[in-house]
């Protein structure tokens, strides 16, 4: 146990009633304290992640297992064999990052997990652990949410950004911007209203021909693609407004696919390539235009932009070439820390548990949960 930590484990004994989640309680065992070493735990879809982040020494270590080459066989995740690949993995890693890193469970000051969004019997995995464990070593425990946990990645950076910011969230389940204010003071400006752009990659991946998980494959066939062959529209910038819809795109590129075929319904890998660059010009542009509108339109000047397609290189590019000429400012977190990872968990479940937020005692998961429920950091 570190020293200044005994002071809060035995006050933050919870000894209220289970209640519904999410059930953010105040608790006495923070208001003695300045620092925290946290458990993360992801496991929201098809990946495990484990982290311990402290609030003074930063990230101590984090590690990832991937589920891919397992659901790759069938085209897609199947949350069954996710839910089981959890059970087997999570507990081992967390036991070998804190071997290596020679950290010991009383040095543990909380644990934050995954509690949603995302497929509810993985996030059930990390839940049932992350009390479990909790409820053992006689601290706190608090579920964090996946995309909170995404849009704070960049703050786990050498040079963080300064709230307020603009927030895009642009992964495979998501596609929303969102004004920050600071850490649970988020409006939603726009969001999809049907795919999400990470969605639409992996289907267009599937229409191509190329193995799950699709949108990496489809970002890399596409730097083969020759610039301006195809002209795709950008959906719903044309009109006012912030939201999002990759539906139609996605059926343009079924569409051209088809006119392309020959007799025997084959297209050539340079034309596939070249449908590749066309459709992600066309989302990486409806998402700089719409990145471009949410900050004239907040009055905001810097953006962030985090999710698993935030590590997409001309969505970077493009996105960096438009804030500067904005006059404003692009952060987004390194690469490893765009794709679900328990770093992230870990640093949302400090800043939560270091401002008195800890849960009941019961363990529940929600596959939906607004962002804009959470409560603000006060």
């Amino acid at each position: 146990m570190r020293q200044g930590a005994q002071d809060y484990r035995l006050a933050g004994q919870s000894t209220s009633p289970a209640v519904s989640f999410p059930s953010f309680l105040p608790s006495l065992w923070a208001a003695n304290t300045k620092f925290m070493r946290v458990l993360g735990i992801e496991t929201s879809c098809d990946e495990t992640g484990i982290a311990i982040y402290d609030s003074e020494q930063g990230l101590l270590g984090d590690a990832l297992y991937s589920q891919v080459e397992m659901h790759a066989r069938y085209g897609g995740v199947i949350p069954e064999l996710a839910s089981r690949d959890h059970i087997r993995k999570t507990l081992p890693m967390i036991q070998q990052l804190m071997d290596e890193k020679g950290i010991t469970a009383d040095s543990i000051d909380g644990i934050a997990y995954t509690a949603g969004p995302g497929l509810v019997g993985a996030l059930l995995v990390g839940a049932s652990l992350g009390r479990a464990l909790a409820l053992a070593w006689n601290i706190p425990a608090i579920g964090v949410h996946h995309m909170e946990g995404h849009l704070l990645a960049p703050m786990l950076e050498a040079e963080p950004p300064q709230f307020p910011f603009v927030a895009l969230l642009v992964s495979g389940g998501h596609t929303q911007l969102v004004a920050v204010k600071g850490i649970g003071e988020y409006r939603l400006l726009g969001e999809s209203l049907d795919d999400a752009a990470g969605e639409a990659f992996d289907k267009v991946g599937k229409m191509l021909g190329l193995a799950y998980p699709g949108g990496p494959r489809v970002a890399a066939l596409a730097t083969k693609g020759t610039p301006g062959r195809f002209e795709f529209p950008r959906p719903m910038t044309n009109r006012p407004g912030l939201d999002f819809s990759f539906s139609g795109l996605k059926t343009y590129v079924r569409n051209t696919l088809s006119e392309l075929a020959d007799e025997h319904g084959q297209v050539s890998e340079q034309d596939k390539a070249d449908v590749a660059r066309a459709f992600e010009d066309a989302v990486v542009q409806t998402l700089v235009i719409k990145c471009r509108r949410a900050l004239k339109e907040s009055g905001l000047r810097s953006l962030i932009i985090a999710g698993g397609v935030s590590a997409n290189q001309r969505l970077r590019a493009g996105l960096q070439e438009m804030v500067e000429a904005q006059r404003s400012r692009l952060y987004y977190a390194q690469p490893r820390f765009c794709t679900d990872n328990g770093a992230m968990i870990a640093y949302a479940g400090c800043q939560r548990l270091l401002a008195g937020q800890q849960e009941g005692l019961s363990i529940q998961a929600h596959p939906r949960w607004p962002l804009e429920s959470l409560p603000a950091l006060r």
